[in-house]
């Protein structure tokens, strides 16, 4: 696989900041840094973006995340290991990003589920970590972004 040109983000500087900024805030709003590791994941794997799924692995180990969570994010609902409020968490990252699937793309059901485990500061963090891991998937999967140890 070969890269079809650099991360746009790097070819306009300006743009990184601005993103980055905004992966940073989201991390201030009180949902642990695990689940939002997982979300960012999970939202990686429905986007098929391999560079993001390789480096949410390494994020999600360096926040303390085992291996058997790990492994069960694509199957988050048939296993065990998540608690509620991270399964929340995870029907909300599948929704929001896959909002072309259903005519209500986020269903009351699902944000009211969220809601339940997380207040308002909470669900903004998950919002924002959400929308710019789609993001970030929306051009690392066009460029071709290679995922590996070098990111």
């Amino acid at each position: 696989m070969q890269t079809r040109m650099k991360n746009p983000a790097l070819v306009l500087p300006e743009a990184m900041p601005a993103v980055l900024a905004v992966a940073k805030a989201a991390r201030q709003g009180g949902v642990p840094e695990a689940t939002m590791e997982l979300v960012h994941l999970r939202a990686s794997q429905i986007n098929g973006c391999g560079y993001c799924v390789d480096g949410g692995v390494r994020q999600a180990r360096k926040a303390g995340e085992t291996d058997e969570r790990l492994f069960a994010v694509a199957a988050w609902r048939d296993t065990p290991y998540f608690t509620d409020a991270e399964r929340a968490a995870l029907a909300l990252a599948e929704a929001v990003t896959r909002l072309s699937d259903r005519a209500d793309a986020v269903p009351d059901e699902i944000w009211d589920e969220a809601a339940r485990h997380y207040d308002e500061r909470g669900l903004a963090a998950l919002v924002l970590m959400i929308a710019t891991t789609n993001l970030f998937n929306r051009i690392n999967v066009t460029t071709r972004q290679i995922a590996g140890p070098g990111w």
